[in-house]
């Protein structure tokens, strides 16, 4: 038997005046899984989110979140729901822990439980130095870890992240990977919107495509992932590496400062051309994807233009 998904989305839209904002969005997302939800800007990302997050009314289409509809019943959905826009104001003269605490008793947190959950999430998030400073001294980095926080204060079933990464320095990114990949190890179904697809394809399990206000169909996506491939491959004597690929009738497509450029039809593929090469005796230093597989994918669907 199926689990029921943590988010399901069918045929949602929402207009503003003439401008169709969300044409025709269908997709689930689950428990356990991140799911990106990659899209150019003007695609309409964070007005989906919006109305998954209770926050917009759809015109038309259904949402469920945890099997909760957020039109006719909000306030179980922001019972399940984290939700971290990529702006989120904080109250200025209030310190991070009173305002991790004030986020907790607005969801119904006891003053006791709402005090040993702001310590829990200032530790886990790295927010320690921070504790005691008024929100407005921090910088734009420093207040996306506190809203994240507070997304994460009543411990939600489902976490909606908009440009979660948005202003965080390096070392954050990667704690915030790691943090993901936990909460959804630890059941959680995460949205993450992102417009840095390289970290996308490091954290997530699945993809949402959305361009001009409709996602992807199943099939288009399986299209693009079926097209060739760009990988790139770096030799210790790259004039050895071309022979090589001349003689494997699988000449060079391009090179760049990186190394050399070969399509490939998928996995197997790659594997039977890095074999050759090896037998050939070709000393390969570097082997893999030139573009991550949730760019290429997008860029794919892009050039098809087909939703």
């Amino acid at each position: 038997m199926t689990a029921s998904p943590a988010i399901s989305a069918t045929g949602v839209a929402r207009s503003f005046g003439d401008v169709h904002a969300v044409r025709d969005a269908s997709f689930e997302a689950h428990y356990g899984q991140v799911t990106a939800l990659i899209g150019p800007n003007g695609s309409g990302k964070t007005t989906l989110l919006l109305m998954l997050a209770t926050l917009l009314k759809p015109d038309a289409g259904e949402i469920r979140i945890d099997g909760h509809d957020p039109v006719t019943d909000a306030r179980a959905v922001r019972q399940v729901t984290g939700w971290m826009p990529d702006v989120l104001g904080s109250w200025g003269s209030l310190t991070v822990r009173q305002s991790i605490e004030t986020t907790a008793r607005l969801y119904e947190l006891s003053p006791a439980d709402a005090r040993t959950r702001a310590s829990e999430l200032i530790d886990r998030i790295g927010l320690g130095a921070l504790a005691d400073q008024p929100s407005r001294v921090l910088s734009r980095g420093q207040k996306q870890k506190l809203s994240l926080a507070r997304a994460l204060v009543h411990r939600p079933r489902v976490l909606l992240l908009d440009e979660p990464a948005s202003g965080l320095d390096p070392a954050a990114r990667v704690d915030l990977r790691l943090l993901v990949r936990e909460l959804a190890a630890e059941g959680t179904a995460v949205l993450l919107s992102s417009h840095v697809l390289a970290e996308l394809d490091e954290m997530s399990d699945a993809a949402v495509y959305l361009d001009q206000g409709a996602t992807a169909s199943a099939e288009s996506v399986d299209r693009a992932k079926a097209s060739a491939r760009r990988w790139r491959i770096r030799a210790l004597d790259p004039t050895i590496l071309a022979d090589a690929l001349t003689q494997a009738g699988r000449p060079a497509t391009g090179t760049d400062h990186l190394g050399t450029l070969v399509d490939v039809t998928g996995e197997q593929d790659a594997a039977e051309l890095l074999h050759a090469l090896v037998t050939a005796g070709v000393a390969i230093a570097a082997y893999g994807p030139a573009v991550g597989d949730l760019e290429q994918t997008f860029l794919d669907l892009a050039k098809g233009g087909e939703r």
